[in-house]
């Protein structure tokens, strides 16, 4: 059954605040800002909107790490509570990336998922603060979870910056199979690596990195939509109901498909990787449940049914 979903990302650069600000003011001056920023896209009443990694963090021109953490203070759950309002205001699920005091007064950089409701629907905390910056001196720790956050429209699971860089998060997120990666950022990490994580775990994926190029990408890594240098946000739809299955013994089940479901499927043939995307358009029947009708195998089972046959003694040379 088709779960479109809409999405917007946006992911500005981080903006200066005067030397002398007092902490208060700092909060309404972020407030402000992303009032104006989440405007861009609300008009297009987006499921979705994600944000950078610190998202309400000043630049850090002429603002040192103790005003950070003075302002970190009286903000408590101020900004928070305005993405809420957002979200709850747009019908909306919104990411409120920030770092985050814990009741035992350690720190936290983290995405918040809220949802339609302004409620929490789900937290990650970066399992891969940077070691110097974040964690040495601002005191920031790993965390220790890959949630899966469950939404109305699908399962969704957090990077953030650095993260991006760990296999073993990965592989985590590769075993769980999310819908959705969302990924917060500072630093872009390079589109091969942003459309590795999507491949591996057959996931839609949308970044929002700050000041760089923001982009949702669908499981093979393809971009359906970017911010440019003129717009600092970008909104694209999805459809999360799909399925991946290896053009191995499939090649006349998959047309035999289409010739059944004709502008009811969508198979999306990228090029190379020997696999389609199948994507149902109707509520009447989901894609993996097409790919059942015409017992064909998908991506990830013939995969494993390969690695069985070659760990199996009989099958390996002596």
């Amino acid at each position: 059954m088709s779960r479109y979903v809409k999405i917007a990302t946006v992911a500005p650069r981080p903006p200066r605040v005067p030397p002398d600000i007092k902490p208060q003011a700092v909060v309404d001056f972020m407030m402000e800002f992303w009032r104006g920023k989440l405007g861009q896209v609300l008009p297009d009443k987006p499921d979705l909107i994600v944000v950078p990694e610190c998202c309400d963090r000043p630049a850090p021109e002429g603002f040192s790490l103790e005003k950070r953490m003075a302002y970190y203070r009286q903000r408590g759950n101020q900004i928070q509570e305005f993405f809420a309002q957002t979200a709850r205001e747009n019908n909306s699920y919104v990411v409120y990336a920030a770092v985050r005091e814990m009741s035992d007064g350690s720190w936290r950089n983290s995405i918040v998922l809220l949802d339609r409701q302004g409620d929490v629907a789900g937290i990650y905390n970066k399992n891969h603060p940077v070691m110097e910056e974040e964690h040495d001196k601002a005191g920031i720790l790993c965390g220790k979870d890959a949630p899966i956050i469950e939404c109305d429209f699908g399962t969704v699971a957090g990077i953030i910056c650095f993260d991006l860089g760990f296999a073993p998060l990965l592989e985590k997120y590769t075993q769980a199979k999310p819908d959705l990666l969302i990924f917060s950022s500072m630093y872009h990490g390079g589109a091969v690596v942003q459309s590795w994580w999507a491949y591996s775990c057959r996931a839609h994926f949308v970044s929002a990195v700050a000041g760089l190029p923001s982009e949702i990408r669908n499981p093979y890594g393809q971009v359906l939509a970017t911010t440019t240098n003129y717009r600092d946000y970008a909104v694209g739809t999805v459809n999360l109901d799909c399925c991946m299955a290896h053009y191995d013994y499939n090649w006349e089940k998959l047309d035999a498909l289409k010739r059944k479901y004709g502008a009811q499927v969508t198979i999306l043939d990228p090029g190379y990787f020997g696999s389609v995307l199948i994507s149902s358009e109707t509520d009447e029947i989901t894609a993996t449940d097409m790919a059942k009708e015409f017992e064909m195998e998908l991506l990830d089972d013939y995969l494993a049914r390969e690695l069985v046959r070659q760990q199996d003694p009989a099958n390996i040379e002596k």
